[in-house]
């Protein structure tokens, strides 16, 4: 049997997540020495998924390093293969690991976007700053 293939086999059952996704990512992304981490709840503003995290890496391949640690992160926890963007640029990373959505961007890059503002419109306490 060939390890490399991802499809499960009957007696092979995928392992069960054991803690919620956003923490994973949070813990993931500290661990990496992401820099101002921000979590938003988008449960009733989006159908898109449950929450939404913005990071920042200090430069290119910092930005690149924290988002494969943290695909790595995702997969070993049982959440499976996540779909990645921008990993070989390095200014803005996109991970959707289906109820979440993680952006890493350089800090350039961040500050004209302003995505967490956009996202953050709405009630106080939705957004939590790791």
């Amino acid at each position: 049997m060939n390890d490399d293939v991802d499809t499960l086999s009957p007696e092979r059952e995928a392992p069960l997540p054991d803690r919620p996704v956003v923490d994973l990512v949070t813990a993931s992304l500290d661990d990496s020495k992401a820099e101002d981490v921000v979590s938003i709840d988008l449960r009733t503003k989006s159908a898109l998924a449950d929450h939404m995290v913005i990071a920042s890496g200090r430069s290119h391949r910092h930005v690149s390093a924290v988002a494969d640690h943290l695909l790595r992160d995702l997969k070993e926890a049982g959440y499976g293969n996540a779909k990645v963007e921008g990993l070989q640029n390095g200014d803005w990373v996109l991970i959707d690991a289906g109820d979440i959505i993680v952006h890493i961007f350089r800090p350039e890059v961040r500050s004209f976007y302003n995505i967490e503002k956009m996202w953050s419109v709405g009630e106080a306490g939705d957004t939590v700053v790791h």
